[in-house]
């Protein structure tokens, strides 16, 4: 049977090394700055304008594709299609980037 002190002490602990992890983890801010930029630059670059305009709405703009289907007179599959086509092309860009 399971004592509660321990379960208690246990979750303290996976605290406590949280908080070690936190203080002690190497910064990468430098990483992902680098990353950010390298994927604005494949996004004017790589994509074409459709696959642009369809990340645009879906990432930055928090569309769904059933809204972005109807505003561009689509079908959703396209939409998809399109998105999963351009992060693919994304990630074969980037993927060396770091």
């Amino acid at each position: 049977m399971r004592d509660t002190q321990f379960d208690t002490r246990s979750s303290e602990w996976i605290g406590d090394m949280t908080v070690w992890l936190r203080e002690n983890a190497e910064d990468n801010s430098e990483q992902l700055e680098r990353l950010r930029r390298n994927l604005r630059r494949a996004r004017e670059q790589e994509l074409t304008a459709r696959q642009r305009q369809m990340l645009t709405l879906y990432y930055d703009e928090g569309m769904t594709i059933p809204q972005i289907a109807l505003k561009l007179g689509l079908n959703r599959s396209t939409v998809s299609r399109t998105i999963r086509r351009a992060k693919e092309r994304l990630y074969h860009c980037l993927r060396y980037a770091l």
